[in-house]
């Protein structure tokens, strides 16, 4: 049984993936680099590299590649504030969840595009805990963030969960000695996941297995 459920971000609680990839495209573009779907997954959702290297390797300086990074923050900012962004069910389902459990946001975000995010979602409150980019060192597929985030909560590993999207996040959760449940994104439905300890459809899904069974924190 778990005490605690660690979600990944993008592609489980928000939909927002898809935008982070189509602001990366359109700045790529914008000096020639091609960034199609295939190479987003295996660049971003697969290894963790991201993508600036192509631009350094067509002779952008660091500076010109600080700049391609503040547009595409901009861009991604834009798409963000216009589209809608929650998936569907998870409103209902994390307070029904908080109900039962400590829950945690582990996340590569950084601090800013994840508040602006969340300050459209009204999720954050149902949280104990968010690791964003900037409270560790390495990132996933690096087992850090989750090994963090058991720290923090002061738990052992095996009475934590962890919902992740994607092979890298898979990767870290498993390195961290955690068990993983995947809900595939489209972005990442074509992805290997025979390490996880659940595939599953979505989070309705996930929840269900969840709250069987599992009572309700009585409020202190």
């Amino acid at each position: 049984m778990f005490d605690a459920i660690l979600f990944d971000n993008d592609g489980v609680l928000v939909d927002t993936e898809g935008l982070y990839f189509r602001a990366n495209r359109e700045v790529l573009a914008g000096i020639g680099v091609e960034l199609d779907q295939a190479a987003y997954v295996e660049l971003f959702l697969r290894e963790g590299l991201g993508a600036w290297h192509l631009a350094e390797a067509r002779g952008h300086s660091a500076e010109a590649i600080d700049l391609l990074r503040a547009a595409r923050y901009r861009r991604y900012v834009e798409l963000v504030d216009e589209s809608p962004i929650l998936i569907a069910g998870v409103a209902e389902l994390v307070p029904r969840l908080a109900a039962r459990y400590r829950l945690a946001i582990v996340t590569s975000s950084e601090p800013g595009p994840f508040g602006r995010t969340h300050a459209r979602t009204g999720l954050l409150p149902h949280f104990e805990l968010v690791l964003t980019r900037v409270d560790y060192q390495r990132s996933k597929p690096d087992p850090e963030p989750y090994l963090c985030a058991v720290a923090r909560l002061g738990l052992p590993a095996a009475r934590c969960l962890v919902i992740e999207d994607s092979e890298r996040g898979l990767r870290a959760a498993k390195a961290a000695g955690l068990c993983c449940w995947v809900v595939p994104s489209p972005l990442t439905a074509g992805s290997c996941f025979d390490d996880a300890d659940a595939v599953l459809p979505d989070l309705g899904a996930a929840a269900s297995r969840l709250c069987r069974g599992k009572p309700v924190i009585p409020e202190t």
